[in-house]
């Protein structure tokens, strides 16, 4: 106030001293008026904004001294742009006045420095400021500029940094200023003591626990003892919300306090009131002609006497996936509205009237689909569950994003509904919104396995279209956008053994059902080239194949069942082959039928947070040996006896997502596999049986064995193996395995999916059924981590120690490493 009294002063004395020329007596103020109105002193600010905001125009009839000039000045200081601020009397004549508005800009930011934290903190914080050269320096800036860089480092645990700022005059640029922030971050701040006042239904150790965020100093490594304000804050709503949860309605925090223990520890205080714990009396639903009381009730889960949890109260009217909302919303609803009302408390009880109204059912007009840039919006439409004319569907739209998650196109993080009701003809628009995020991936990965090391090159189209190969314009780089896959696979470790596949499917053949058609093909080459194996080329092992598939969705006992049959082929040739085969020239075939039911109701590809994935599947080739006239109990050669094999192979796997806390899930996991024959002076077959041990890739494919991963031990390691004619041949029949493990996201983006995980998992393969013991299992544990990149698909390194020493190989356990690198397709 007192810099606008000076510079009003000023004023009078500018128009004084005109004003003795003049002969103008001040003692009686006069009228003038304005002819013209500059501006003087300014460099980057419009003249014509600044006069405009004085509110004085050329024409207008002011009085000096007056109210008007000395409210332009107030306004103009106000702005905070300034640090100079005058209006001046140029030139008088008669009654006409000329004035000139001088003005002086606040200094601009030449440079920004910081003093007494590392450069990487210094970085960080010039992206939180946002400061930046050639902004005006105001003190609304200075001000906003220290509250943040303290809520920075407060949300580090650093409660007491102090911050002071520096300004220096740039000798080089004209009205530049150079601003360094002297930042002491002083002691780390963490909480040594949280105590409670007034709480008599709980302990203070379970009201701490109810907290949450916050924790005290103790024993427990895992909880940080680190002030965030924020979680501060959380906390006690997490408080009041589980004395909510326990029925008591009325219970508040009447005051909190934080005060020093010493320089290291703070405590926290809260002095709470409790209230009586609350009871459900009578629950009364008002305006339900859809379903009656009784039923309405029994969704509801909650009955007279229970406690009276308002926070279960809104899961079960609204949130919950079986809630009174939905059940409604499922039936066409959608204008339907519910209010809980408390109609009554007396003593401990509380009655509930539950105000309904159903409102007409609304069918679906119009389903949009806007973000597809690269997927045919028929592939999308055909994933859609609410369709036009349909009654709204409130679990339809949850499937609907289920399904176009679990595609694969699209960033499940970013898919969205949007209902557009239209309540005067009782229909609503569907507006889906999808992103595309690459899914193509190009696989480079390696193994070892068998003493040498593999590598593989592959690449994977998966939204691939063959209907447009003939369409010149489509080739970009290839045609896309109805959601096939097309694989084409290679490996190799040189001279020694080659591998290559091709594989196409096909997710709705013919377009009208979910009916998936896969084909694949085959071949792999062992041959001599590396000094521990035979040198002359008619040594060799060749596996020739192919199998078609066709599986589609059942609709019984649910729709997230189906059923998958696949018909598949092998030739195997040999030529003077000896070592790691049953025999050593000859061929043998494989022929074989498989079908597997499976139920997959998880909510995405990349990382599932809810639902199973649930599979049992069954090979079974024709029992030959029972209808081809030939006696297994005479001796025969080995190429004879396997020249058709046969056997019968069960295997189970069952996976369940629970989400835990925001994005932790815990992953649980059992499988089993189960090899069987047909004829007992056949025996096995020496083929389809499982490999188990190690990360799961076997680095190349031996002959017909499934792998079948445990952490913590070596490849194979516990893989029994039998001596057959000299050779050791190892092909468990038999095999059981369990996980558990507790995963949590860094980064859900579609460029880089990444997360960490823990993991408990213990296994074992036996060679014979009378073998087996589902207790007899070797265990490990670990910590892992997982990278999903569009371009190379899942990559993964896990360390697990193997706690169970294996006999016939004492180095194949403790501690491991297991690198995947490029997850096989």
């Amino acid at each position: 106030m007192m810099k606008v009294k000076l510079l009003a002063f000023g004023l009078l004395l500018g128009v004084s001293a005109i004003a003795q020329q003049q002969k103008i007596s001040y003692e009686i103020p006069q009228k003038y008026c304005v002819k013209e109105i500059t501006v003087s002193g300014v460099k980057f600010l419009n003249p014509d904004v600044i006069i405009s905001m004085t509110e004085i125009s050329v024409g207008d009839t002011i009085q000096i001294p007056g109210d008007k000039v000395t409210n332009a000045v107030k306004k103009l200081w106000k702005q905070g742009l300034f640090s100079e601020v005058d209006i001046r009397a140029k030139k008088i004549e008669g009654s006409d006045i000329y004035l000139d508005v001088f003005l002086k800009e606040q200094p601009r930011l030449t440079s920004i420095n910081f003093n007494g934290v590392r450069k990487g903190e210094a970085d960080d914080l010039k992206e939180k400021l946002k400061l930046r050269r050639g902004l005006q320096l105001t003190q609304a800036t200075l001000e906003n500029s220290i509250n943040i860089i303290k809520k920075h480092y407060r949300a580090k645990g650093f409660l007491n940094v102090e911050v002071a700022t520096v300004q220096e005059p740039d000798t080089v640029i004209d009205n530049g200023i150079k601003l360094t922030f002297n930042i002491n971050k002083n002691i780390k701040v963490k909480i040594g003591e949280i105590t409670f006042d007034g709480n008599k239904a709980f302990s203070e150790s379970r009201l701490r626990r109810a907290l949450k965020k916050i924790h005290r100093r103790d024993l427990n490594i895992f909880k940080s003892a680190k002030f965030v304000e924020a979680d501060y804050e959380e906390s006690m709503d997490n408080l009041v919300s589980f004395y909510n949860e326990n029925g008591y309605r009325d219970f508040k925090i009447l005051d909190d306090s934080i005060y020093t223990i010493n320089e290291k520890r703070i405590g926290i205080h809260f002095k709470i009131h409790e209230g009586p714990q609350y009871h459900i009396r009578n629950i009364e639903w008002i305006g339900n002609t859809k379903l009656p009381a009784e039923a309405l009730t029994a969704v509801l889960g909650m009955k007279k006497g229970d406690v009276y949890d308002r926070s279960l109260l809104e899961k079960r009217l609204f949130t919950d996936e079986n809630s009174i909302s939905t059940l409604y919303m499922d039936d066409g609803y959608l204008f339907f509205q519910l209010e809980p009302v408390e109609a009554k408390i007396e003593n401990d009880s509380v009655d509930l009237e539950m105000r309904i109204y159903e409102g007409d059912q609304a069918t679906v007009n119009r389903v949009i689909i806007v973000g597809n840039t690269k997927t045919n919006e028929h592939v999308i439409r055909r994933e859609i569950w609410s369709k036009p004319g349909y009654l709204f569907s409130k679990s339809e739209i949850t499937r609907t994003l289920r399904e176009l998650g679990q595609m694969g196109h699209f960033d499940p993080e970013k898919l969205g509904i949007d209902p557009i009701p239209n309540q005067a003809d009782g229909t609503v628009d569907l507006k889906y919104s999808v992103e595309e995020k690459a899914n193509d991936q190009l696989e480079v990965s390696g193994g070892w396995g068998n003493k040498m090391f593999v590598g593989t090159i592959g690449i994977r189209f998966s939204n691939f279209s063959v209907r447009r190969i003939f369409e010149k314009d489509a080739w970009r780089p290839v045609p896309s956008g109805d959601s096939q896959s097309l694989s084409i696979r290679a490996s190799t470790n040189g001279t020694y053994y080659k591998a290559f596949s091709l594989s196409f499917t096909e997710p709705w053949l013919g377009g009208h059902k979910p009916t998936n058609f896969s084909f694949s093909v085959y071949r792999t080459i062992q041959s001599g080239g590396v000094s521990y194996f035979y040198q002359t080329s008619d040594k060799y092992f060749r596996v020739t194949g192919a199998s078609v598939g066709i599986g589609t969705r059942l609709k019984w006992p649910d729709d997230y069942f189906t059923l998958y049959n696949e018909v598949s082929i092998q030739n195997y040739t040999l030529s003077n082959w000896s070592g790691y085969f049953i025999f050593t020239d000859g061929q043998s075939n494989n022929l074989s039928y498989k079908i597997t039911l499976g139920r997959n109701s998880t909510d995405q590809v990349i990382y599932p947070r809810t639902g199973s994935n649930i599979s049992f599947s069954l090979q079974i080739t024709p029992p030959y040996s029972l209808f081809n006239g030939k006696d297994y109990s005479k001796p025969m050669t080995d190429s004879e006896k396997y020249k058709w094999i046969e056997y019968h192979k069960w295997t189970g796997r069952i996976q369940w997502y629970t989400p835990l806390i925001e994005n932790l899930v815990l992953y649980t996991n059992f499988q089993f596999g189960i090899m069987g024959y047909f004829n007992k002076d056949l025996g096995h077959s020496p083929f389809e049986g499982f490999d188990v041990g190690g990360d799961g890739m076997s680095g190349y494919n031996l002959y017909g064995k499934e792998t079948i991963g445990l952490r913590g031990y070596q490849n194979g390691s516990l893989t029994p193996y039998v001596k057959v004619n000299g050779n050791l041949v190892g092909n468990a029949h038999l095999y059981n395995k369990y996980t558990v493990e507790l995963r949590y996201p860094i980064s859900l983006k579609p460029q880089a999916a990444i997360y960490l995980l823990t993991f408990l998992e213990a296994g074992n393969a036996w060679e014979n059924a009378g073998d087996f013991n589902p207790f007899n299992v070797h265990r490990s544990a670990g910590i892992g981590a997982r990278f999903f990149l569009p371009m190379l698909g899942m990559l993964g390194v896990d360390w697990g120690y193997g706690f169970d020493e294996i006999k016939s190989r004492p180095d194949a356990h403790k501690g491991q490493f297991h690198f995947i690198i490029g997850m096989p397709f």
